[in-house]
């Protein structure tokens, strides 16, 4: 079946952004009812409204930095995050609520109590459960139209390409230096660019890599001989920064995939905000 103009134009309210124009909108409730009665994705649905001029009002503060057209990109992207702890849960929380309609969500951990200090998906309730399995429970709670693929396990160099398959970009959330070095690998297999990110109290880092660039090792030097982990062992990790840098690796996300602004390739973004300093610095 096909969703038409003509099957959208009864459940369509007007509405008006806060500068008063006006639009007109498809509420999340019109959406979720046609979807029942049609059998079709919210995100099938979703995209003809915003093919026929209708603005899905989930996303209509989206709008205008976002143009239709954006949107509807979005909803056809998919994007990857490895590692569901501090900052892959809120860059899954912010990607679903964008508007991504596809995620890979991969971890293999399981939470604990210190996460409780910065991991958006942590909670007493979820103490001890899979950290993939509350990261797709979630997206479903604030965007069902995102169709999620969940993987209950840890990257490996083995496994990496084909948890990967089919990702636009993959986000780099983990703590672990080495398995960062894989990801970049299946990255460049596959031909897809990454945004990497870490976090060590109060201070963190950023870059966005494509396959053909040296990537990581313009950061952290030949993976061999690494540390498994970096300067979060000595220094903790602050809730606010982890919050920021997944800020930081959604707009590198939103402008790889509507393909526009000036990305972090071949440059680190590195904050200190208990200075508050940010400087970018080249990396070639």
């Amino acid at each position: 079946m096909v969703i038409t103009r003509s099957d959208l134009e009864p459940l369509v309210q007007a509405a008006a952004f806060p500068d008063k124009t006006p639009y007109r909108s498809l509420s999340v409730r019109k959406i979720q009812e046609l979807a029942k009665q049609t059998g079709l994705s919210g995100r099938t649905i979703e995209l003809a409204a915003l093919e026929n001029g209708i603005v899905p009002e989930r996303y209509a503060r989206n709008l205008r930095t976002f143009s239709l057209a954006d949107q509807a990109a979005l909803l056809k992207s998919h994007a990857g995050v490895v590692g569901l702890g501090g900052l892959g849960g809120t860059v899954t929380e912010i990607l679903a609520r964008m508007g991504v309609g596809r995620l890979t969500l991969i971890d293999g951990d399981r939470f604990e109590d210190s996460n409780l200090n910065r991991q958006l998906l942590s909670s007493l309730a979820n103490l001890s459960r899979p950290k993939a399995e509350a990261a797709a429970e979630r997206v479903g709670q604030i965007n069902p139209s995102t169709d999620v693929a969940v993987h209950a396990c840890f990257l490996t160099a083995q496994n990496a390409a084909e948890l990967l398959a089919d990702c636009q970009v993959v986000v780099d959330c983990l703590d672990n230096l080495r398995t960062r070095f894989e990801v970049e690998d299946a990255g460049r297999l596959i031909g897809c660019p990454m945004v990497s990110a870490a976090v060590a109290g109060a201070s963190g880092h950023i870059t966005t890599i494509f396959p053909e660039d040296r990537g990581l090792r313009l950061v952290y030097g030949e993976p061999h001989g690494l540390p498994l982990k970096g300067a979060e062992t000595s220094l903790g990790t602050l809730p606010y920064s982890v919050a920021f840098l997944a800020s930081l690796e959604c707009a590198e996300v939103a402008k790889i995939l509507l393909g526009r602004g000036h990305l972090l390739r071949d440059k680190l973004l590195v904050a200190d905000l208990t200075e508050g300093l940010i400087e970018v610095m080249n990396l070639r």
